[in-house]
């Protein structure tokens, strides 16, 4: 198979999964309501799904094809890397304004890709307010219970004392 065919069917791949990620993505904000969305348009609590799945397992769904689509992007700039390069050369001059501009666009990259995973929620009850509801209240003045190690689903995760 040619660069060119390559090329073809990994942008193919990676327009279905930007499609499926938006559909995936309206298809939660839109028809799969959080419970207090749901709330207000049915009146009681309601599990909402679409094809026996509910937002939270659409929401995995999202997630993974994030992922892959990741994957074919890594592909695409490697098939593409020379282009890049010529580019990047040509549009931005030699010299300091390139070497800023190159260290900058690195360091956004890895803080976007990383950050997430040295993000700490604030963590808050929930308080019932009177209508089968409840909403989070944080009180960041309160001293946290020190954390320790948890799993769920196989991950390693924060959790708070009890």
């Amino acid at each position: 198979m040619t660069k060119a065919q390559w090329n073809f069917y990994i942008d193919l791949l990676m327009f279905t999964c930007m499609a499926a990620i938006s559909g995936i993505g309206f298809l939660m904000k839109y028809v799969l309501l959080p419970g207090k969305e749901a709330w207000v348009i049915y009146g009681k609590k309601v599990e909402l799904s679409w094809l026996g799945l509910d937002r939270h397992d659409w929401g995995a769904i999202h997630l993974y094809l994030g992922f892959v689509l990741l994957g074919l992007l890594a592909l695409h700039v490697v098939l593409h890397w020379q282009m890049i390069v010529s580019l990047w050369q040509k549009y931005l001059p030699a010299g300091l304004l390139r070497s800023i501009m190159t260290t900058v666009f690195l360091i956004l990259c890895l803080v976007f890709l990383l950050l997430p995973f040295f993000i700490h929620p604030q963590v808050g009850e929930a308080v019932p307010t009177g209508r089968g509801e409840s909403h989070s209240q944080v009180w960041p003045d309160q001293p946290q219970a020190p954390l320790e190690q948890g799993e769920a689903a196989g991950l390693a995760v924060l959790v708070r004392e009890k």
